[in-house]
């Protein structure tokens, strides 16, 4: 197994100084609220770092359909027809209409049956990628990413029951990664999936420091983006904020916007752009509309690799 403690305490060392870096490795993992369409021009600014995007769908986003940013179609779950074929369809309509698809995601977190998982058995996703995603890759060269499991346990269990089911025809070529808790889980799970899957790059499509505190959360913000940035295996991320923090679900600290919609010093980073000063506040009353994990946040974080 491929391990990571060079590059992690090498991260560690990363002072708040360098914390405006620019990557191409960066994308918007798209979440929406009722705040979506007066904030989508943030992410697709003159000055804005980042060059695709994924909305949990695979139709894309109105507010910055048609901009920099490359959209990844995402079939989140599996449709209750053996037959159906509306991903695939889609698809197929985005490049027919001039839309360049380069990646699909497939499945999130269908190992989760709370809060945001697809809740999908290994067996019937097996079934569907053959018939609505593989086909993709066969026609059009897309590259497919395999699902997307939680940081818990459970997910590689179910990555490995899902390539045992598919016997040999699902030919994923990167590895999405979910994680919410600190810098060194995050390290110690990063390790473990490229060791168990070392033939393949990895995405990291979902990754905050949920619930901590400011400090904490600007710390592993910058601790992790420099060290995803220097590892040549991860190919992509898109942290886990791109909302208001008055409808953050992983805390106000982490998110991207204050609750007046301005960026924190997290959201300017990200963006390749200087700290703004701006601190987010939160609002328990509210609740973020989005399709990512929470309700296995807590074993996540204590979860450590042995």
């Amino acid at each position: 197994m491929r391990t990571t403690t060079t590059f992690a305490l090498a991260a560690l060392a990363v002072p708040l100084a360098l914390a405006q870096t620019t990557s191409s490795k960066r994308g918007l993992c798209y979440v929406n609220t009722t705040y979506s369409n007066t904030d989508d021009p943030i992410w697709d600014s003159g000055n804005s770092d980042l060059t695709w995007y994924y909305n949990y769908a695979y139709t894309p986003t109105s507010g910055i359909d048609g901009t920099k940013l490359q959209y990844i179609p995402m079939l989140w779950g599996a449709p209750p027809s053996n037959t159906d074929m509306t991903f695939y369809n889609n698809v197929k309509s985005l490049i027919a209409s001039g839309t360049q698809v380069k990646y699909v995601l497939g499945f999130n977190e269908p190992d989760g049956c709370v809060s945001g998982g697809s809740c999908v058995d290994a067996q019937t996703a097996a079934k569907t990628w053959i018939r609505e995603i593989e086909p993709l890759k066969k026609e059009h060269g897309i590259l497919l990413g395999a699902p997307a499991v939680t940081g818990s346990p459970t997910g590689f269990t179910w990555l490995q029951n899902f390539f045992t089911a598919c016997a040999g025809n699902c030919s994923a070529d990167f590895i999405p990664v979910h994680w919410y808790g600190d810098f060194e889980g995050l390290a110690s799970h990063v390790g473990q999936v490229n060791g168990t899957y070392p033939n393949m790059t990895m995405w990291i499509t979902e990754y905050a420091l949920a619930e901590g505190s400011l400090a904490d959360s600007q710390t592993f913000y910058n601790q992790s983006a420099n060290w995803f940035d220097s590892l040549s295996y991860v190919t992509h991320y898109s942290y886990f904020g791109a909302f208001r923090s008055d409808v953050s679900n992983v805390g106000p600290n982490a998110a991207m916007l204050t609750q007046k919609g301005q960026l924190t010093d997290i959201g300017a980073w990200y963006l390749g752009q200087k700290a703004t000063g701006n601190t987010p506040k939160g609002d328990a009353a509210q609740v973020a509309k989005f399709a990512g994990w929470a309700a296995v946040v807590l074993a996540a974080m204590m979860w450590v690799m042995t």
